[in-house]
Formats: C-alpha cells, structure tokens, sequence
C-alpha cells in the first residue's frame, strides 16, 4: 500500500538535513534532564519520519537538521543571501537543550539552502510547515511567500514560481514568539518556568518542515468520517487544480479489496465498506485506503490514507443515567492527562519512537484514554493513537488564564475551527475541548456559542464545553455540550449526568513522589507528597476505587487522572519527567484500571434511602454558643481551642475566633455524612476577601466531608463538598449578620445553600463520602490533612439535623433568630 510505504520510507528522497549548513560549531545543549532518546537525536536524523500518516505521497524531502540562525530586530530586512552567525537544530524549539540554542528570543531568523532534485522538474513544489511559534513569515529566493499566524496548526505554500532553474534555493523563516506577554494560545507555556503548573516556553520552528512535488491538479487534504448506520466511509477529497475532476477512493483490509466508490472531487462520496470492522481500544483496526485524482480517464495524482469505523456517542445506562458509548456500546472513558512536555526538546519530543513512548505506556497501565491537554502534537501522535488504540479528548490550548481580552478573541476562535479542520479525521480523537477551567473565557454565553460552533462543525463527536467548569477562571456552566466536566483534586468528582450530558471527572488525583537526580528543578510538589512507591501505588488504587464507585453510583462515565509523566515543578507522574523510573507498581495499576472499565457499565447500583431522622427544631447538637460551648441538646460539649473567645453574638453571646488557629472541637464525629444532614450557623465576617473561613464541618482523613463556608475563591458563601459548591449569588459585607444553614441530600444526590432563610443555590453532588472519621468543628475546616479555612469572625447559634430541612423549615429557623 501506499499509505504503508510511504510511511515506512522515512524521507526516501531527502538530501541530507541542513544542506547548506555545516556542523562544525554546532553542539547540543545540556538539558537539566537527559531522556533514553537524547543521545540519539543528532543533525543526521532530526525527525526523519513521514510527517502526514493520513495523506501519504511517495515524493518528498525532510528539511529537518542544522539551519543558520540568529535574533531579529523589529523592521529589520530579512538576511537575504546572508549568513547568519548561529546554527540551530530544527525543529526543536530554540529554547531546547536539542536546539543547541537553548534560549529564548522574542524574534528570530532561521536561514538554510536547499535542492530540489532533478527528477521533480515539471511539478508544482510544495513547502510545508508543521507548526511555528507564533507569527511567521517565509522568504524563498528573496520573495516573501507566506505570513502566518498561530503556534500550534500548520500551513503550507507554493513556492513554484520563486525557484531558480537550479542549483540551490535559499529558504528564510522569521518568526515572533512573545508567549505569555500577549494573549496569543500558549497552552501551559510560559517565557519563564513558574516550578509550578506552567512550564517553559517554546518559541520557533518546533514540528517539521519538509517539501514535495504535486501536480498542476493535486489532493490536498482528505476528510473522513466514518458512518455505522450505513456502513460506508464518508469522504471528501479537497483539490486544488482545476473543478470538476473525479475521485476514486478504494478501501483495503489488509490485500483484500473491501469498498470502492468514485465521484465529484471536493464533494462528499460515501464509500460502502460491508460487514466493517470496528475500531476499538480492545481492536483497533484501521482500513487502508488509496485515493486517486482523475482527469479525463487518467490518474493526475494518488494518495494513500488510512481510516477507521467506529462511532461516538451518549447511551443510557441500565441505572437510568446517560453514558459515554463507543460503536453504540457504554464504554468508561479511562484517562490521563497527558502535558506532552519533554525536558531536552521541549514542545517537541525528542524521536519519534519517545513520541510514541508515552501513548504506548497509556495501553500498558489500562487506560483507554488520553486527554492531551492545551496542546496540539504532530500528526504522526495521533496516528500512533490510532495505531494503539487509545480514545483522544483533544483540548483547545489555552490563552492566559485571564479573560482573553477583545482584540484576541478573534484570533483564539480562528485557531480553535483550525484545529479540528486540521485533526477531524483521526479516528481516535472522540471529543474537543474548547475550554479548561475558564482560561481565557470572558463570556458564560459565548462560550455556550462557542460549544455549539464546534458541534457543527464537526456533529460527529462529542463537545465537552469546558472542562473543569466547577473550578478557578471558570464562569460557570453554560449548559451547552455534551460534557458536564467537574475537576476535583484529589478526588475523584463526583457530578451526576443530566439532561442529555453525560458526566466526567476531568482532571483528579495527583499524587506525587520525589525521585532524586530525575527532577527538573531538584524539588516540586502534588496534590498529595507520598514518601514511597508502595504509598503512592496504595493511594493510587484506593482513588481509582473511588471512581468505579462514583462511575457506578453518580454515574460519571469518564475520569482523567493527573498525570502520565512529572513534569518540571509537578512530581505526580507515573513516570519521571525524564521518563527514565516508573514511580507506582504498574502490575496494580493495570490491575485497578481494567476492572474500572470493566466495572463501569452503566448497570449502577441503586442511591442511599437515609432514614428519617430525627425529628425538631433544635436538632440532635445545638450550641448557643452563649459564653459557653455547651450542647443543649446532645452531650457533646465543645471545647475551645487556640484561644477562641466569647463576645457579642445574634443572640446574646457568640463564639468568637481571629483565623489563626482558633476554633471550636465537639469531640466527637456528630453526623453521619453517608446519609442526609444540615448544619446552620449564624455567621458574621470580619473580612471578605481571597481566604477561604470555614464555619462548620466535619473532619475526615484527609478532607472535611462539608464545609458550611466562606469561599474565598469566589468571594460568596457556600455549603461545599471538596471540589463542589453550592455558591451564593452575591458577595457578602463583612460586620454583618447572616444565617447559613447547609443542607445535604443524599437521596437526590443534592447539595442545598440558605442565606437568611432563602434557597440561594442547589448543586447536583453524588458523594463517595460514606463516613467522615473525624470531629465536628466550629470555625475551621480541613483539607490534604491539614486544618486549613480558619473563621476570622463570630459563630453563633449552630444546630445539626440527621435530616435534610425542607424550605419550610430553614425559612422558619432563621425567622426564629436561632
């Protein structure tokens, strides 16, 4: 097949990378950390595989190896037949230890010469860029060729009428990265690496540039999507040339000739393939196909491709809830994150084969599923995932995390329908991304036009509109998609599907493990430290119960753990950074992520049936907190600690703490949080600023299991579980009086917020969390283990229900002033 032997051949008619340019002065750098391919990259072998599995031709030649290089000045005149004083290994980005440049530039110049070889005479000759950061512009022979804008989608261009009838071509690239100084979509790149969740910057030529020979009429992108209900292939092959040419496309499994259909190029031909095999992560099979371009009876051009049949879609479950399907079959997505991120080349993997590392470990540990994250890879990633049979979420990168202002906003939606116009016939890729934890977003409504956009874009797959809606820029939930997507570290989410979306814990987890002499900065965090390989594998499986348990009772049908590799400042891979020591004992890993998605099925198990409780109107606890902590109703007195005080209250006197290690212990684990509660406070605030104040919760190993609260990331009330919050509508005054009473439904699955006797919020939270271990408190919370949240303010009248209050008798609590 063509496609095969186009992809095997590497660049079969290559002259050697960099001519042009000498070797000689030209070294690698020194990354802070070495991977098993960093001695293997060298000027002779820069990425010399096949750059476009998906439209193969037999005629090409890679560009990769050493070019001239050097900084540029704004305004200044491209270097034309000029040398320039540095050598840079393309297309390792130039802030690369594999560069040899190993520095950031906010503008450069790449220069290098070229030939084109005698035997393609008479031909169009096509230069293509796989990616460049950011704003680019081409030279060929003196004569600007190209501009172009944007860092993660390629282009191309005809360079014909430029050539000289022969000898050498010159080939002149500037390019403008500003990173993080503009609003540009960076991903998780900065200029400078913050050791935390952001990571260092790519700038310049960083996916490869190579050339080929078309004719005057030529296929030049192939589109395919696939059809179970008709059992066909539909396919568009886009031309340029002259109208009105026929296509033939034919599909092979194997040396079998399965399907064949012929029409209109640049119009939809559905190609009938019988009885089809389906693509699968279980069986990933991919047709062969041979596309040709016909004028007047005879061949003008011929293609090779490859395609699989499958379909994405949502079915409901025998539980009732609304699912993830795969060929029309519930199939638990099983996911990590994947960054895509490498210490020696940066945005870009060292060789192919590390390219493929990280997807093949994913089919190694169990997961069906990768979320690449803000980042767009080269497409021979995507034709490995095919390839292994791994379901791709593909994310949008992001801007900075502000709100992307007017003037890029344009610019970010242009990039985004690029993306999936470049990547829509990957088989693996089953869902986009838009949008991660409202980076960027500027406008609840318009990020709902946006999920919709892209939806019609492409109706064959599935639109999680922003992932992480519950958490940090996001602005909420659009209600548009197919995806409620809830983040919660360390998890797992616990959100439940409704309406016609299906439910996914997007990002959770994060366990970490310092590994010496294989960190990036020498230290880092997680979401959790963990002192050992065994703790961390024990972590890791005990989370991963915790999502076949929210799979089976909540209902999500996808998760996302963070993260496959270390990288930089984070320490919660699976693998170092370096990729050179597995940090769990991948046998239990496999292990647990087989029987999630084994387990995961959609048979569910039925909700809780909470007994009625107790009934009256003080509760099973009430503390008056009237200059003592006694219990009026229990017998669990509360004890002051840190130097907590008395002074003056709703009514008469109120618990009084400074949110420093003051608070109030009952003693005792007063709720059971596996079934209903409510607790109510009155609550005034000294301050109502970015910090988090706890009111009342309740202890559990790690994390409260509730906190009635003063959330300081949003600046309003709310009653939370970790990761889930009832939010307020409106910012509280501090030195004012509020009732909050925190009402917890384990049968619907509900959280409920009251402010002053009034229903503010009800959020839809199925809890994994059937017993808390700890005591009930008064003015602080916890969270990773730590006391953390501390009240800066008066606490007064706190009861607890072992029931869920109806409105009724929240409204008449607060009436009462108790």
């Amino acid at each position: 097949m063509l496609a095969a032997s186009a992809l095997a051949a590497g660049n079969s008619s290559a002259a050697p990378p960099g001519a042009g340019v000498q070797a000689a002065g030209w070294h690698v750098g020194t990354p802070p950390l070495s991977t098993p391919w960093t001695a293997q990259v060298s000027p002779s072998n820069a990425l010399p595989e096949y750059p476009r599995p998906q439209l193969t031709r037999s005629q090409w030649q890679n560009l990769n190896g050493l070019w001239e290089f050097g900084p540029a000045a704004t305004g200044e005149a491209p270097p034309i037949g000029k040398s320039l004083a540095e050598q840079v290994l393309v297309p390792y980005p130039i802030e690369s230890a594999l560069s040899g440049v190993q520095r950031h530039e906010d503008r450069m110049w790449y220069r290098r010469t070229f030939t084109v070889p005698s035997n393609w005479k008479g031909q169009r000759l096509l230069l293509h860029f796989g990616a460049v950061d950011y704003d680019a512009k081409v030279w060929v022979n003196g004569r600007q060729v190209a501009t172009h804008r944007g860092g993660y989608d390629g282009f191309d261009v005809d360079v014909t009428n430029v050539l000289h009838r022969s000898g050498p071509q010159e080939l002149i690239v500037w390019a403008e990265d500003l990173t993080d100084e503009t609003f540009q979509p960076i991903g998780k790149q900065r200029e400078v690496a913050d050791h935390g969740i952001f990571y260092q910057g790519s700038s310049g030529i960083w996916r490869t540039v190579w050339m080929e020979p078309v004719a005057k009429s030529s296929i030049d992108r192939l589109q395919f999507t696939p059809d179970l209900t008709t059992n066909s292939l539909r396919i568009t092959a886009d031309t340029s040339g002259p109208a009105g040419l026929d296509v033939e496309a034919t599909a092979y499994d194997g040396h079998r000739l399965v399907g064949t259909v012929r029409g209109k190029a640049d119009a939809e031909l559905k190609l009938p393939i019988k009885n089809p095999k389906l693509w699968s992560p279980d069986s990933p099979f991919l047709y062969d196909l041979k596309v040709k371009l016909i004028d007047s009876g005879k061949t003008v051009d011929q293609v090779g491709s490859y395609a699989g049949m499958r379909s994405v879609g949502k079915v409901e479950g025998a539980d009732g809830k609304l699912r993830l399907a795969l060929n029309g079959k519930i199939l638990f997505n099983l996911s990590t994150l994947d960054q895509g991120f490498w210490p020696d080349g940066l945005n870009t993997a060292p060789t192919d084969a590390a390219l493929k590392f990280d997807l093949e470990q994913h089919k190694a540990l169990g997961f069906n599923t990768v979320r690449k994250h803000i980042k767009v890879e080269p497409d021979r990633w995507y034709y490995h995932a095919d390839k292994l049979g791994l379901m791709v979420w593909q994310d949008m990168p992001a801007s900075k995390t502000d709100a992307i202002p007017e003037p890029w906003r344009a610019q970010f939606k242009a990039e985004l329908h690029e993306l999936i116009e470049e990547h829509k016939s990957f088989t693996s890729i089953t869902t986009w991304v838009p949008f991660n934890e409202g980076w960027g977003e500027w406008d609840l409504a318009e990020t709902g036009r946006i999920a919709d956009s892209v939806k019609a874009q492409d109706p064959s797959r599935l639109v999680n509109a922003h992932s992480g809606m519950n958490c940090c820029n996001s602005k909420g939930d659009s209600g548009r998609g197919d995806i409620i997507d809830h983040h919660a570290y360390l998890g797992p989410a616990t959100s439940s599907p409704s309406g016609d979306r299906v439910a996914v814990d997007g990002e959770h987890g994060g366990f970490g493990l310092k590994t010496p002499d294989h960190m990036w900065f020498g230290d880092g965090f997680a979401y959790e430290m963990t002192p050992d390989k065994a703790t961390l594998t024990r972590r890791y499986v005990e989370n991963q119960r915790d999502v076949l348990r929210s799979a089976n009772s909540c209902g999500i049908s996808g998760s996302v753990y963070t993260q496959i590799t270390d990288v930089e400042g984070e320490l919660n891979g699976f693998f170092t950074y370096d990729r050179q020591i597995p940090k769990m004992d991948f046998a239990q890993v496999r292990a647990i992520n087989k029987s999630i998605i084994s387990g995961a099925d959609g048979t569910g198990t039925s909700g809780p049936t909470p007994p009625p409780g107790t009934p009256g109107v003080d509760g099973i606890h009430f503390y008056p907190l009237d200059g003592t902590g006694e219990d009026a109703v229990g017998n669990n007195d509360a004890t002051l600690i840190g130097g907590a005080t008395f002074g003056p209250g709703k009514n008469g006197q109120a618990l009084v703490v400074n949110g420093s290690g003051q608070f109030a212990d009952t003693g005792a684990q007063l709720l059971d949080t596996s079934g209903n509660y409510t607790a109510t406070a009155w609550v005034k605030l000294n301050k109502a600023d970015g910090s988090f104040q706890t009111v009342v919760s309740q202890d559990g190993d790690r994390d409260s299991a509730f906190f009635l609260q003063y959330s300081g990331a949003d600046q309003r009330f709310a009653m939370s579980f970790p990761g889930q919050r009832a939010l307020a509508p409106t910012k509280p005054n501090p030195d004012q009086w509020y009732h909050l009473a925190g009402v917890r439904d384990a049968a619907k699955g509900e959280l409920k917020l009251y402010v002053d006797g009034d229903l503010v919020s009800t959020k839809s939270a199925c809890s994994l969390d059937a017993t808390s271990t700890g005591n009930t408190v008064i003015g602080r919370g916890k969270f990773g283990g730590n006391p953390v949240d501390y009240l800066d303010g008066s606490a007064d009248q706190v009861h607890l229900f072992d029931r869920a209050l109806s409105d009724t008798e929240v409204k008449a609590l607060y009436d009462s002033g108790r």
